[in-house]
Parts: structure tokens; C-alpha cells; sequence
């Protein structure tokens, strides 16, 4: 199913998903579109919901150089292990583990062959979904270090909060019972 067809089958609720989806990345004018749909695949493998990832990366690989796309799919690998870990390390109140080797591989974070800025972006976007405010504060960091401007890295937090609210209803609406009158 294409991401427009999936988008058009929200429910009315969710009317103001479909409205930020259509003004605010297929008119985005901040993001370039490898930033753009490598936010958007990533932002979707991360809500975890089978079609609309599926449908994003679809998308996306007419788009995206197979080595952006898979560079996409390692930012949100490498995130969903490295934002389990460092949250860990943000809730917990024993200090002792910040001084613990990670000793989990991260070759990803570097190993990439995209540009660095669009890679920490998207780990960023993930970071986002999955809570992880040590992850999002380091990325961040390093975006802003690099010269990003906070007005692109907000434009790509909002493309990754419309795209997780979609996965959001999609998912609600399965789990949903069909109720006859």
C-alpha cells in the first residue's frame, strides 16, 4: 500500500495527522529530501508498525540511494539498541553504571557512507520516539556542533512526531473492536 493510500485510510479523528502530513512533508521545503525521507523511514521503523513502515520505505527507495536507504534502517537499528541502554543509564538512580563499559558494538555510527549530519538526524528522530533524552541531548549536541540550525532539526522533530502519531493510530485502530448496532 503507498504511504497516501495508508495516510487517506486514518480515521476521521485523526484528521489533523492527514492535514501535518500533507503541509508539512509533502510541502516540506526545510529538509533536503535525503533528511526528509531518511527522518521519515526512520521515525516509522521506530513506531514499530509493520504498514507504515513497510509503506515508507516503498516510498522512500525512489527516493533515497540504496546506500542512504540502508544507512536509514542502521540509524534506527543502532538507536533501538542504544536508546534501551542510555535510558537505562537516565532512570536509574545507581550511578555506578555510567561508569560500566557499554561493550555493544556501534560500528553503524560510523560505518554509514551517507553525510554525518543526515545520519545523526535521523538518529536523533529515533531517539525522539523511543524516550531517550541522554540520546536526543547527544545528537543534538553534535547536529548544533556541526553548524545545524535548530530550526532544521526542529523541522525534522515534527515530520518524526507526525509520523509516530500515525503509527500511533494505525496501531489503535486494529486493536479496536467492531462494534455493531
Amino acid at each position: 500500500m503507498s504511504l497516501d493510500t495508508l495516510i487517506n485510510t486514518l480515521p476521521g479523528y485523526a484528521k489533523d495527522l492527514k492535514l501535518n502530513f500533507s503541509s508539512l512533508v509533502r510541502q516540506n521545503t526545510e529538509l533536503t529530501a535525503q533528511q526528509l525521507w531518511g527522518t521519515i523511514v526512520a521515525s516509522a521503523i521506530a513506531t514499530r508498525n509493520a504498514e507504515l513502515t513497510a509503506a515508507a520505505i516503498t516510498e522512500a527507495a525512489t527516493v533515497l540511494s540504496p546506500e542512504a536507504l540502508e544507512a536509514t534502517k542502521a540509524a534506527a537499528a543502532i538507536m533501538g539498541m542504544n536508546n534501551i541502554y542510555y535510558r537505562f543509564h537516565h532512570l536509574t538512580d545507581n550511578p555506578k553504571y555510567a561508569t560500566l563499559p557499554a561493550r555493544l558494538r556501534m560500528n553503524a555510527l560510523r560505518g554509514h557512507n551517507v553525510d554525518h549530519n543526515d545520519f545523526e538526524l535521523w538518529c536523533l528522530a529515533v531517539s525522539a520516539v523511543n524516550a531517550c533524552g541522554k540520546c536526543v541531548a547527544s545528537h543534538e549536541n553534535v547536529l548544533r556542533q556541526k553548524g545545524v540550525s535548530e530550526e532544521l532539526v526542529n523541522a525534522a522533530i515534527r515530520v518524526t512526531s507526525i509520523i509516530h502519531a500515525i503509527g500511533v493510530v494505525l496501531d489503535s485502530e486494529k486493536a479496536i473492536p467492531t462494534v455493531t448496532a
